[in-house]
């Protein structure tokens, strides 16, 4: 392989390190601190080292070509100066964005530990999240829903099987409206605490039924950063960062 091949090639890997770390700083330094967009961020972190290595690995390459090209060059006929200049520009560069690139990958991780930090913060504080389960905890769990008309609202909650544990009818306001469930079930058993699927339906003037927005809110005991990006746990039930709405004091 000539030098000017590998010079090619730096190029291409340059461009896909650069674009692969710039993207992960990005969103992990706008992952909400109660977001992350902590998936995104980790997912281009883990490209960005990636193509980082790469990158590496071609330097190395590119840096002997050129010492055995000097070391090999024929004394009566020595490399050209300007073609010798411009192969120093593109090792100079290569290196400056090896660089670049580790100072990069170092403030990923510290925005990622800044919101690890940040989400620790919120134990033991009310979070409002949006999901598709609702945390029962200490045998209480709340949901908050928006109800463009005021009317009857069905609420069913079920177990980890499908199986209806709790249905509820609400008389609810047009707008904001919050339910509160007290941990039992349609016969009056007190269920254990843990997340349970729930669905909250408005019922429309013609008979039809339509699903409402909703929110669920629990304490958060926990903060994760797992290979997915940073959980929140509100007790059994676990949401990423871009689902909370709202922390409470």
């Amino acid at each position: 392989m000539s030098l000017a091949s590998v010079a090619a090639e730096q190029s291409a890997a340059l461009a896909a390190a650069t674009t692969a770390a710039r993207t992960a700083a990005t969103a992990a330094a706008s992952a909400k601190s109660t977001t992350g967009s902590a998936t995104s961020g980790t997912s281009a972190a883990q490209s960005g080292q990636a193509a980082l290595t790469a990158l590496s690995g071609n330097f190395s390459n590119f840096l002997g070509m050129l010492m055995t090209q000097m070391k090999n060059q024929d004394p009566s006929s020595p490399m050209d100066t300007n073609q010798f200049t411009q192969e120093l520009v593109q090792f100079s560069g290569v290196e400056q964005q090896i660089n670049t690139n580790s100072s990069l990958t170092q403030l990923i991780q510290l925005t990622q530990s800044g919101q690890v930090m940040q989400g620790t913060a919120m134990t033991g504080k009310p979070v409002t999240v949006t999901a598709t389960q609702i945390p029962l905890q200490n045998g209480t769990g709340k949901v908050s829903f928006t109800d463009p008309t005021a009317g009857p609202v069905a609420i069913v909650i079920d177990n980890a099987n499908g199986q209806v544990l709790r249905s509820a009818s609400v008389n609810a306001t047009a707008g904001q409206n919050t339910w509160t469930w007290d941990g039992t079930d349609n016969s009056g058993n007190t269920v254990p605490d843990g997340a349970y699927g729930i669905s909250v339906v408005g019922a429309n003037t013609d008979g039809s039924t339509t699903p409402l927005t909703f929110s669920v809110t629990g304490t958060a005991t926990g903060v994760q950063n797992t290979s997915s990006g940073l959980q929140l746990g509100l007790g059994a039930l676990t949401v990423p960062f871009t689902a909370v709405q709202s922390v409470g004091s």
